[in-house]
């Protein structure tokens, strides 16, 4: 799990960025377990520690510039692109946390699924529009994602409960690109990104 969320054109994924609705497919048999912990080496937790150190070193643009780059749709872009569209989204991303009511305080929330499966889809949560917004949080990677941070040190950067907090942000914010036609057109107009173009005809994407 990366310690930040940046949204992003076509993500991320990731899905990081989480993943969006729909986007997961068939599980997969991965030993990101709590085990997996346990059984490494000294010299290992200090390699991961060193690249966990490297990645929190990264401002969000540079962060949101490598989910991009590992995203299959954008393996190949130019590189500056790809900087533009993490520092627009980033930017972006900062004046609707400001500018918008947290998910609880909002009329219609969505509501919340904790779930397992996450490990194997390699998803921290996923939003859904339908039959209702729904957010699906995977406690066996949020769980995995509270022991890393007891491994790499980071408690104090995050408390007990912030993972989840920030994964529920995350979706929080699909749901807000989902169902607010403006806010959705800001972010496409801002990054300048043509998903399709048929002729004269240009699809917006993001």
């Amino acid at each position: 799990m990366s310690p930040r969320t940046p949204p992003a054109p076509s993500p991320a994924a990731t899905r990081s960025r989480a993943g969006r609705a729909g986007t997961a497919g068939p599980p997969r048999r991965h030993p990101g377990t709590a085990a997996a912990f346990a059984a490494l080496t000294p010299a290992r937790r200090d390699a991961l520690r060193a690249d966990c150190a490297r990645l929190a070193d990264l401002d969000d643009t540079e962060f949101g510039v490598r989910l991009l780059a590992g995203t299959p749709t954008h393996e190949t872009r130019d590189p500056a692109l790809l900087r533009h569209w993490a520092r627009t989204a980033t930017e972006f991303g900062r004046e609707l946390a400001a500018s918008t009511p947290p998910a609880a305080e909002v009329p219609h929330p969505a509501r919340v699924v904790e779930t397992t499966g996450g490990l194997d889809r390699l998803l921290l949560a996923r939003y859904t529009s339908r039959p209702e917004p729904t957010v699906e949080l995977f406690t066996d990677t949020l769980a995995l994602g509270e022991q890393l941070v007891d491994v790499l040190g980071w408690r104090d950067r995050y408390p007990t409960g912030s993972l989840r907090a920030a994964a529920l942000a995350h979706e929080h914010a699909h749901g807000l690109l989902h169902h607010d036609p403006r806010t959705r057109r800001a972010l496409r107009d801002r990054l300048g990104h043509t998903a399709l173009r048929l002729g004269r005809l240009r699809v917006p994407g993001h």
